[in-house]
């Protein structure tokens, strides 16, 4: 680990983003450049202290967590983001099928929506990052490690808490979506991917997952009029939109009202309740 260099290249990134870049309020008068350390903080997810004594090159080794976070929070690029891991005496992640690395123009397009729920998503269905209201409606999923990253895992494996915010007659439409995406996703990323892998565990998992895979069916969901659950304000109606990268690999989801309905009304209430909200979800 580089302490030096860590600190220096954490300096540099930190000044060269201007508050309006991450979504915050720029304010009227800033006597730093750039970002001040509280705010990568906060946009990390970590404490003020430890991020500051990252700056000051006296603390401990961050985790690959830890770095994936302040990742996401300084807006690295990806040769950015392997730069990181180097410094901080890490091998950076593998390139196929790294699900930790936010693509910056989904990123900016996300710092920007606040007043609906949005989320980044892998191709594997794994949050990778969240606005506010996101976090409102379906818990913090950005943090979730090992296969429960996967939406498609955790649909299958454990439906008892991942299903309760789709109502029960929507289950049997929502499964066949994910396992005809999940498919897709598996055909363009070959057998030795983190698509196959995860095919082959759901299999050998679940019943249903294996059923249904025999079905053949291909297809890629997302543009969809969906109805929701939560347990504070009870069903939500929504359109769900959806933004890839070129690639495909990333996606960002965005759930829009209609003006004036319902369903508007109850995400401004879970707009209001925040976290509390996000405490009520099932986990």
């Amino acid at each position: 680990m580089d302490r030096p260099a860590l600190a220096s290249f954490l300096r540099a990134r930190r000044e060269r983003l201007r508050p309006e870049d991450v979504g915050l309020p720029g304010g009227v008068r800033r006597r730093v450049a750039g970002l001040r350390r509280e705010e990568v903080a906060q946009l990390a997810l970590m404490s003020v202290d430890y991020y500051t004594r990252l700056e000051q090159e006296r603390g401990p080794q961050p985790s690959p967590q830890m770095l994936a976070s302040l990742t996401r929070a300084l807006r690295l690029s990806r040769a950015e983001r392997d730069h990181l891991h180097r410094l901080a005496g890490h091998a950076p992640p593998e390139l196929s099928g790294s699900a930790d690395h936010v693509a910056p123009a989904l990123q900016r397009v996300l710092d920007r929506l606040s007043d609906i729920p949005a989320l980044v998503i892998s191709e594997l269905d794994e949050t990778l990052a969240q606005n506010d209201l996101a976090r409102a409606l379906f818990g913090p999923r950005e943090s979730l490690t090992g296969p429960e990253r996967s939406g498609a895992w955790c649909w299958f494996m454990r439906p008892e808490t991942d299903r309760a915010v789709y109502p029960a007659s929507d289950h049997d439409r929502q499964s066949r979506a994910i396992v005809a995406n999940l498919r897709a996703v598996a055909g363009r990323s070959g057998p030795a991917s983190r698509a196959a892998r995860l095919v082959a565990d759901l299999h050998a998992g679940s019943e249903e997952f294996a059923r249904l895979w025999d079905l053949e069916e291909v297809a890629e969901r997302f543009a969809d009029h969906k109805v929701l659950l939560h347990p504070a304000v009870g069903e939500i109606e929504v359109d769900c939109q959806v933004l890839f990268t070129e690639d495909r690999s990333q996606a960002l989801l965005t759930l829009t009202p209609q003006p004036g309905s319902p369903g508007a009304e109850k995400l401004r209430m879970l707009a209001v309740l925040g976290p509390l909200a996000a405490e009520r979800r099932p986990g």
